[in-house]
């Protein structure tokens, strides 16, 4: 028997904190400040808090170290980590576990602090002798950048798709994030300025590839028949997914479609909904060739037909499809992890507490993470009603 989650939970105060750089603060400082930051916006106090949720890209045992640091003690806790995706992921067991009885307010958080500490040589390396990939390990690839790289060229080859049209997605990332005072990246960006950088993996330029940024956020979970006395403007959690198949690059079956199909119809069939009823579309964008892959494999649009369907300015602000209105992972911030801002960005939008990149109207948003190397896809539909 399966039962389904939809609209019985809903997303409370949400925090950020050490956005684009840290200034010396750590990892647990600037999450700690962000999760205190949600738990006032949900109406709560620290003490109410008895499910938590974290992740880390270096600390197996990080639930227990950001417990102890926020002085809780959790009747329910996970650290599951499935890369970026993690935190869209955590929608789904934070549901489970309040609806179980397990808790009744659930913290889901992250941090880290790349750009001001800087390690990530020292993490990719880790990465490969912990987790070597049998069949790619020994040419030594520069991953993840090249695993993405080979997705893009795979795409051109087979439907025709231009650099042009991925430096689409890098100029309306940044579009975005010059209305956006949170951004790393606020100067003006070309399409000829994406296409002329520093080549990374070819056909990937370093402005093809996400930031590098400090930055942490939090937001709190409940259960919904709470949530309107708890909060002016609960945000209903209305369907999730979540779906992996390979973890290597050099297994996906097929570079151009990713386990996105699955995670996405899982969300719109518990959702009820369809792409159609979509007000704002927020996509992992850790390179330009993911946005692309995850509206096909959405069902924005069809296969083979992403860059054009990005081109012209149509996922710009003043476009006719607000994408990644933060300014992305592109443009806005990516320490490390990216998809808890993902939903932060949404649920601003859907309180229309988003400024100056505000989309009119907005009621319902879809939110997509993605992990390794096109590997775990997590997808959630939110909206202001349940």
């Amino acid at each position: 028997m399966t039962t389904s989650l939809r609209g019985q939970v809903a997303i409370l105060g949400t925090g950020l904190a050490g956005m684009g750089h840290a200034g010396g603060a750590t990892e647990q400082e600037i999450i700690s400040r962000a999760a205190h930051a949600a738990v006032r916006a949900s109406g709560l106090r620290m003490a109410d808090i008895d499910g938590i949720i974290t992740s880390s890209l270096t600390s197996p045992w990080w639930v227990m170290r950001m417990a102890e640091y926020l002085g809780l003690r959790p009747r329910f806790s996970d650290s599951t980590m499935f890369g970026g995706s993690s935190f869209i992921a955590d929608l789904q067991v934070a549901a489970m576990a309040i609806l179980s009885g397990r808790c009744n307010h659930v913290l889901v958080c992250y941090g880290a602090t790349p750009r001001s500490a800087p390690s990530s040589s020292k993490i990719n390396q880790m990465r490969a002798e912990l987790d070597p990939q049998p069949y790619e390990h020994p040419y030594k690839p520069f991953n993840p950048v090249s695993s993405y790289a080979l997705a893009a060229a795979r795409h051109m080859h087979e439907y025709g798709t231009t650099r042009e049209q991925l430096a689409e997605v890098a100029v309306a990332a940044r579009r975005w994030a010059m209305l956006n005072p949170d951004a790393f990246m606020r100067e003006p960006l070309s399409i000829e300025d994406v296409l002329g950088s520093k080549m990374i993996s070819d056909p990937l330029t370093v402005r093809d590839c996400c930031l590098v940024t400090d930055g942490a956020g939090a937001f709190v979970v409940s259960a919904s028949p709470r949530a309107r006395d708890l909060h002016p403007a609960p945000v209903y959690v209305l369907g999730t997914g979540h779906a992996h198949w390979h973890r290597q690059i050099s297994c996906m079956e097929d570079l151009t479609v990713t386990p996105a199909r699955d995670s996405g119809a899982a969300a719109f069939a518990e959702a009820g909904l369809a792409p159609a009823d979509i007000d704002v579309v927020e996509l992992y964008d850790a390179f330009t060739i993911n946005p692309i892959l995850f509206l096909e494999d959405l069902g924005f649009c069809k296969k083979g037909e992403g860059g054009a369907f990005v081109s012209g300015g149509r996922i710009a602000p003043g476009g006719a499809f607000p994408l990644n209105t933060n300014g992305g992972g592109l443009s806005c911030t990516h320490p490390g992890m990216y998809s808890i801002f993902l939903v932060i960005e949404a649920v601003t939008q859907l309180r229309a507490q988003a400024g100056a990149r505000q989309v009119a109207g907005a009621r319902t948003a879809l939110v997509h993470g993605n992990g390794g190397v096109l590997s775990s896809q997590a997808t959630a539909i939110l909206s202001t009603q349940h």
